[in-house]
């Protein structure tokens, strides 16, 4: 079973999945159909209670149908449906999860504990001051540009997710008003850290109870919004090596198992500092696909002790456009203030063609479904 239907990464697990002989896929979300649900490698959808605003409902929905022995494997792609169901006890079965343990998790999850055991491995990170909440701040101290970084991304509690938000800092008067409107930071513990100018860098992993099996790396080329945020073109690059170097001494360290994507900031004079992992599948996962490395196939044939597949070295310059996304990415540049002349080169590089080592991530000729159903629900919320 793939969960969490509607991203963009599930579309691609469902698809690599599929292939497989004698595989049958039941994806599942909260609406009533998700994008992946649209595949013809889905052979069922179910709609099940949300993970993120309903998760007592979601916990009880998946004690019900998970706990008999119906999944051989559940698949979740985000951060919250993963972390919800490997931190619940389910003492009569385990639910058949290529994760980590909970505790493994979240020692790369929670950023705290991440820059301390990067520490230990000898892994750069920026200077850092721990808080356990906004009371043991003094403001007078802090020092300006700083970066606020909550530990976790996510926080489950009184049964329910806070999303929490990463701040760039640049003044006292920054700092109070996040202080003031981020009111988690009253109660949960988070991060001062040093502001590394540069460009981020990220290293894709597949582990296997602690043993490397591949990595892989892109390059972003466009982004939504422009600035920086969502890539939506991308093409894939070769592992730089001392970023792969940092990367297996975190993992292997931890004893890693299951994927990974380790993020780095590059300074300007080249040095890598850890910045954070994505203990899941990540948004341009089908980017890794179309170059040669299948993570949710080799994920999958771990799992279950299979023979995995015999892959070659990847292919280097495979780009990947996630097209409705690209759209909304040059209407945002075309309304911000920038001259004429930049304007027409970027309608020029969105209009040229790339007749080679190009593929949209959702529009697929052989799978057109999930392209249909996107657009259908593009121009819905385009007329608002």
């Amino acid at each position: 079973m793939v969960l969490d239907a509607a991203q963009r990464s599930a579309l691609a697990v469902t698809r690599a999945v599929g292939q497989l002989p004698n595989v049958h896929i039941t994806t599942a979300d909260a609406a009533p159909m998700a994008l992946a649900g649209q595949s013809k490698y889905s052979h069922s959808y179910l709609q099940i209670p949300c993970s993120k605003e309903s998760p007592t409902a979601f916990i009880q929905w998946v004690e019900q149908h998970c706990l008999n022995g119906q999944f051989d494997l559940i698949l979740p792609v985000t951060e919250v449906t993963s972390q919800l169901l490997l931190m619940q006890n389910y003492s009569t079965q385990q639910l058949p999860m290529a994760f980590a343990r909970y505790a493994t998790v979240m020692e790369l999850a929670d950023k705290a504990n991440l820059v301390r055991q990067a520490q230990a491995a000898g892994v750069s990170v920026p200077n850092t001051q721990f808080f356990e909440n906004s009371q043991a701040l003094n403001v007078q101290q802090v020092t300006y540009p700083i970066v606020l970084k909550p530990a976790k991304s996510k926080i489950y509690a009184n049964n329910q997710w806070v999303s929490t938000t990463v701040r760039i800092l640049k003044s006292e008067a920054d700092l109070a008003k996040v202080l003031e409107e981020d009111t988690y930071l009253a109660h949960h513990p988070f991060m001062l850290q040093e502001f590394i100018p540069g460009h981020g860098a990220g290293v894709f992993c597949l582990y296997n109870h602690g043993i490397p099996v591949r990595y892989f790396a892109h390059q972003r080329i466009r982004e939504k919004p422009p600035e920086g945020g969502v890539s939506v073109l991308c093409q894939s690059v070769a592992v730089p090596e001392h970023l792969k170097e940092a990367s297996e001494k975190l993992l292997t360290q931890v004893n890693w198992h299951g994927v990974a994507m380790v993020e780095f900031r590059i300074s300007p004079e080249g040095k890598a500092y850890l910045m954070e992992v994505n203990t899941r599948f990540w948004g341009s996962l089908q980017l890794a696909i179309d170059a040669g490395v299948n993570f949710p196939a080799l994920l999958t044939q771990h799992f279950f002790n299979e023979p995995a597949i015999k892959e070659a070295p990847y292919k280097i310059g495979q780009r990947l456009r996630w097209l409705l996304g690209d759209v909304d990415s040059l209407y945002i540049f075309l309304k911000r203030p920038n001259s004429t002349a930049k304007k027409l080169k970027r309608i020029g590089q969105f209009i040229w063609p790339r007749l080679f080592n190009q593929r949209h991530e959702v529009n697929r000729l052989g799978d057109l479904k999930p392209a249909w159903f996107e657009l259908k629900h593009y121009i819905k919320e385009l007329r608002g």
